[in-house]
């Protein structure tokens, strides 16, 4: 089958296939559904393949990595948020809230789907492969942090509900503060080793393709600070004994740092991270 076939066929299928995970999590978070608890799981297995399978045949067919326009951009952060929350799940062997990971992974995918357009002209550098990695770690080191201040916000509002005495849904369906907690460290140490990936990769090649590269750039002193405040929140949590709802709102803090720094250097500063 021709590349092109393929590439066209699932940037079609993908936002389905999303739309069908979305449903099974989300019947499964409202009731009780034996046969989709088997079945969701490796359902959102084979949905990951073929999300890497379609990154993977956009690559080949347009000799760059499917990271030169937002839109590109969209369809990866939709397969770094199933990759992210695979991982948890895999790691805390709780499937319980897909619901609201996935909700976003299928909005991003389905956004990319619509508008995507094929770039065949693109300056030489961004058919590196080595920077398609560095975007990828970058990628889906944020998503990561930002799945960790989903688990965040999720355990302070189980926690009102508990200390408010009002056992809803939300009491009934989510994972216990414990385990919402878990979800939430697992989440940060794997976005942040993913980041610091990323930050290894540019310090060392990016020097190599431009050769104007300054190490006072915006967006790598964003990063490094963005890289900091983890480094020190994650060592609180490992050496001063911090836990509790207290990391919960450090992890909703560096996510909203994580955020606004984002914004500020992409949309006020001049960097040479603006590909186009």
């Amino acid at each position: 089958m021709d590349v092109m076939v393929i590439v066209n066929l699932l940037r079609l299928l993908l936002p389905l296939l999303y739309a069908v995970l979305v449903v099974m999590y989300g019947v499964t978070f409202f009731q009780t559904s034996p046969r989709l608890e088997r079945t969701k799981h490796p359902a959102l297995i084979a949905v990951i393949v073929l999300h890497l399978s379609y990154l993977t045949a956009r690559t080949i067919a347009f000799d760059h990595p499917p990271i030169t326009s937002l839109f590109e951009i969209m369809t990866m952060l939709a397969c770094c948020m199933g990759l992210a929350y695979l991982y948890v799940e895999f790691r805390t062997h709780v499937q319980n809230t897909g619901l609201f990971v996935l909700s976003l992974a299928l909005i991003f995918q389905t956004i990319s789907s619509l508008f995507i357009r094929d770039l065949l002209v693109i300056p030489e550098y961004l058919h590196s492969l080595v920077l398609g990695f560095h975007v990828s770690t970058a990628l889906l080191g944020y998503t990561a942090l930002s799945l960790a201040a989903v688990y965040g916000l999720l355990y302070l509002m189980l926690y009102h509900e508990i200390k408010s005495s009002r056992f809803g849904m939300i009491y009934s369906r989510l994972p216990n503060l414990e385990t919402l907690e878990s979800m939430s460290h697992r989440s940060e140490v794997f976005g942040f080793v993913l980041l610091t990936l990323a930050i290894l990769i540019g310090v060392i090649w990016l020097p190599v393709v431009f050769k104007d590269i300054s190490y006072l750039d915006p967006k790598l002193i964003g990063t490094i600070a963005i890289w900091i405040l983890y480094a020190l929140a994650l060592m609180a949590k490992r050496k001063g004994g911090w836990q509790g709802r207290k990391t919960m709102i450090v992890s909703l803090v560096g996510f909203a740092f994580v955020f606004l720094s984002m914004i500020i250097v992409n949309v006020y500063l001049s960097s040479f991270h603006t590909f186009h």
